[in-house]
């Protein structure tokens, strides 16, 4: 188990109020205690990871620990973002879980090629929603451990 002294930072990319809003009840549901924050397309996502724009103040934009993806968003979608946050030496040790409407193996094949840690389809119910985030809790968050403050080499 690990010794983390906090929770890390959980950022997840999404365009859907929704699927965001969903997401914050699934875990308020599993009792996670981690700083969830939201963005709404690759490009605020880059933004964040950069801080740059509305997240360029002190303690604006913490660094995630882990990313959950969609990659079916405007403006820059989660594959271009995925290949930009790999590409930068800075950024490419943070563990990014896709977490996608896509059922398409290109997408599948193409997200672990840019070396996406996990491919999940978006569950179609709350209560599996509330599942699939009990088992992201306990293996990204109890099981796995992370780089601090996301840094450190990809494993």
């Amino acid at each position: 188990m690990s010794n983390r002294t906090k929770p890390i930072t959980i950022l997840m990319a999404d365009d859907d109020p929704d699927d965001r809003e969903l997401t914050r009840e699934a875990f308020e549901e599993n009792h996670l205690a981690n700083d969830l924050r939201f963005v709404e397309d690759g490009e605020e996502l880059l933004d964040y990871l950069n801080q740059r724009g509305k997240y360029a103040g002190a303690g604006a934009a913490p660094l995630p620990g882990l990313i959950l993806l969609d990659l079916n968003m405007p403006r820059k979608d989660g594959r271009e973002a995925l290949q930009e946050i790999k590409a930068d030496p800075r950024l490419r040790s943070i563990r990014v879980v896709v977490m996608t409407t896509s059922k398409a193996e290109e997408d599948v094949v193409r997200s672990y090629d840019l070396s996406a840690a996990s491919y999940i389809t978006k569950p179609v119910t709350f209560e599996r929603l509330v599942e699939v985030v009990r088992t992201l809790g306990k293996y990204w968050l109890e099981i796995v451990e992370l780089p601090p403050d996301g840094h450190g080499t990809q494993a």
